[in-house]
């Protein structure tokens, strides 16, 4: 994934276990940004395509609806509700997303962007050709579109650090080999002596790079996990799913 917005730069900024929910309830507004600004790197893509496909949207209203959604997310408070105990942040979230385009569709007013939140251009263009290349689920099956969803973004976003990462370290065939392997088709059917060939490396080498790859990765997944999770019970589930499983990464570089 490249940088889809400058305002969800959230490697920037590391912030404590737990401080995203106290942040976005914080006095300050710069704090109230930056935690928004997490929010936004991990969410804003399944928020477009859940309001795409939930509410049979076109493509400027789901622009329009997702930006909106989330400045009236500060602006609004609409995280002063939230418990842990009762739902998943993932879960609470899709929710006032129904909310909103639910209170927008019976109001029936143009929207006006605007607040203290300063939007720059997302992908949205990226995120409406990922649409094109799904299928539709069926109605009853959109929470668990939304579910699938966030855990591309959150893989997507820990890709990209760590490819920045690696090559800031000087280890971006250990990337290479890690993109090969997991992320593309191409190294499915090669053995590892034919990638070593390939990559001018010894057998042993392709996996050890491989391996320090993989765990370097589930090592950025955990800890953007404790950034978006509000309990260690939410951390734990959280974690178990993503990392339980494997999720198509591809469309989503």
């Amino acid at each position: 994934m490249r940088d889809d917005t400058k305002i969800g730069g959230a490697a920037s900024f590391p912030l404590t276990r737990w401080s995203l929910i106290e942040a976005t309830r914080s006095a300050q507004p710069e704090e109230r940004r930056r935690a928004l600004n997490t929010l936004i790197a991990v969410y804003w893509k399944p928020v477009y395509k859940y309001i795409r496909l939930r509410w049979r949207k076109e493509n400027e209203e789901g622009k329009d609806l997702t930006q909106e959604f989330f400045s009236r997310l500060l602006e609004k408070d609409f995280l002063g509700g939230y418990d842990a105990r009762r739902a998943k942040l993932r879960t609470f979230l899709r929710v006032c997303v129904d909310r909103f385009v639910a209170n927008q569709e019976k109001a029936g007013r143009r929207l006006k962007r605007g607040g203290e939140v300063q939007f720059v251009a997302l992908e949205f263009e990226a995120a409406d050709g990922e649409l094109k290349q799904i299928e539709i689920p069926a109605p009853g099956q959109m929470d668990e579109f939304f579910d699938r969803e966030w855990a591309r973004s959150v893989f997507a976003l820990s890709l990209e650090r760590l490819r920045k990462e690696m090559e800031e370290s000087g280890k971006q065939t250990h990337f290479q080999l890690l993109e090969l392997y997991d992320v593309e088709d191409g190294g499915r059917d090669l053995t590892y002596g034919q990638v070593g060939q390939r990559f001018g490396l010894k057998r042993s080498d392709v996996t050890n790079y491989l391996a320090y790859a993989r765990r370097e990765f589930r090592r950025i997944v955990l800890e953007q996990l404790r950034e978006m999770t509000a309990s260690e019970e939410e951390f734990q589930r959280e974690a178990r799913s993503l990392l339980g499983s494997k999720v198509e990464l591809k469309g989503s570089r």
